[in-house]
């Protein structure tokens, strides 16, 4: 999750919202990245899917077996989707999203019942760093210019 952090961080230098990722194969990182929306004007571009492709172009699959993703927020319904599709095996995320999350925050569409695969879930991992990080970014977006 340290490393996710440094994502997240690097995110925030960019004006990004800062939100981390990286993915780990039988304990090798493989893939690590962070919200690049504003800077390649793509609303895809959230660390997770960076990282999801990153990962899948590393293991020349598109599946994901055995991949671990830690991310410094609950992931949306889009990323929460690409894990699924992909088969990663474990997500670890920091802070829970309560306007977007889709691990259990506002959806329960990481385990949902209707779902093929299920994923392991861990969270609160470093929770008051990410926490923290993303409540500058927004306090320093809405300061009076």
């Amino acid at each position: 999750m340290a490393l996710a952090l440094k994502e997240a961080e690097k995110a925030f230098e960019a004006d990004e919202v800062p939100v981390g990722a990286v993915i780990v194969h039988k304990g090798e990182v493989i893939a690590r990245a962070h919200n690049q929306i504003v800077t390649l004007k793509d609303p895809t571009a959230h660390a997770e899917m960076i990282a999801i492709t990153q990962a899948a172009n590393h293991l020349r699959n598109e599946r994901l077996i055995d991949c671990e993703l830690y991310t410094t927020i609950e992931p949306c319904p889009m990323c929460t989707g690409a894990m699924i599709l992909a088969r990663i095996k474990k997500l670890v995320f920091a802070a829970a999203d309560l306007k977007t999350g889709a691990c259990g925050s506002v959806l329960p569409l990481l385990n949902h019942a209707k779902m093929n695969h299920k994923i392991i879930l861990e969270k609160g991992v470093m929770e008051e760093e990410a926490r923290a990080l993303i409540q500058e970014f927004f306090r320093n977006k809405r300061k009076p210019v």
